[in-house]
């Protein structure tokens, strides 16, 4: 963008409080396109979801200029560990309560709750903070199986520690083209997909020929085939969309995890 528009563009890290630093920042900040949010699945649904006294409104507060990127979740246990997915949960019957999944991000969280909720197995959910975590819990055998990010896990599966079992999603995985999909594999056609994104808003009242012109600039760069080929081989999925499609998705998006938490009756500190 700094070099299209000849201005500089400063991406400024807000972190703290599951992004709601950040968003609450922006929130505030004048509606002339000059400041801008990059939000997460966590920002714009699951907060409002499962987090009271926001200090944004994830509705209200911001104006939805495109989606930017998708990641995928992997299934991962050790490289020692079962060889399938029906593997897996055949291995979970047998020794009900007594094998551990781990997960990161509340959407992952709540994606390892559906998946076992769906293949009728009780495990344990093991929490962590992040990826760095999880690669320990899965080495150090403090959990028996993980839900992580193909970015984060695919270091880990390249050099011989990991096996991906299953992609938790339906889209072609280029990095590992034969990898099944989890609904696939363990023959679950009902299981969805489970994935973190991320979107660029501004705030609420911003013109919608400023948002139109953002959504443009993100499109066109995401058009270069150097720029999308460096976002996937980081696991990362480019996908732009139209501030009203975008918009759209975050309501798609807020109703089917909100049927999610309800079911596995999540709640967060």
């Amino acid at each position: 963008m700094t070099e299209h528009w000849q201005q500089p563009v400063v991406i400024e890290n807000r972190a703290g409080a599951n992004t709601a630093i950040g968003a609450q920042a922006v929130a505030k900040s004048a509606p002339d396109g000059y400041t801008l949010l990059a939000g997460m699945d966590t920002t714009m649904v699951m907060n409002p979801l499962l987090t009271s006294n926001l200090p944004y409104d994830a509705v209200k507060d911001f104006a939805p200029v495109t989606l930017m990127a998708k990641n995928m979740s992997l299934l991962m246990v050790r490289s020692d560990g079962p060889k399938t997915v029906q593997e897996l949960i055949t291995k979970a019957k047998a020794n009900p309560g007594k094998l551990n999944m781990g997960a990161g991000t509340i959407t992952s969280r709540l994606g390892a709750l559906s998946f076992a909720k769906a293949a009728g197995i009780d495990v344990q959910l093991i929490p962590y903070k992040g990826s760095s975590e999880i690669v320990q819990g899965l080495l150090s055998g403090s959990i028996d199986f993980a839900l992580d990010s193909v970015g984060s896990s695919l270091p880990m599966i390249q050099g011989g520690q990991f096996r991906a079992l299953a992609k938790y999603s339906n889209r072609p995985l280029r990095l590992m083209p034969d990898l099944p999909s989890l609904s696939t594999a363990a023959n679950l056609p009902e299981i969805d997909e489970s994935a973190t994104w991320i979107g660029l808003l501004a705030p609420a009242g911003t013109p919608n020929t400023i948002l139109d012109k953002l959504y443009q600039e993100i499109a066109s760069i995401y058009a270069d085939p150097v720029m999308a080929d460096k976002l996937e081989n980081a696991g990362l999925f480019p996908v732009s969309s139209a501030p009203a499609e975008f918009k759209s998705f975050i309501a798609q998006e807020t109703g089917r995890w909100s049927k999610v938490i309800k079911d596995s009756n999540v709640k967060v500190d």
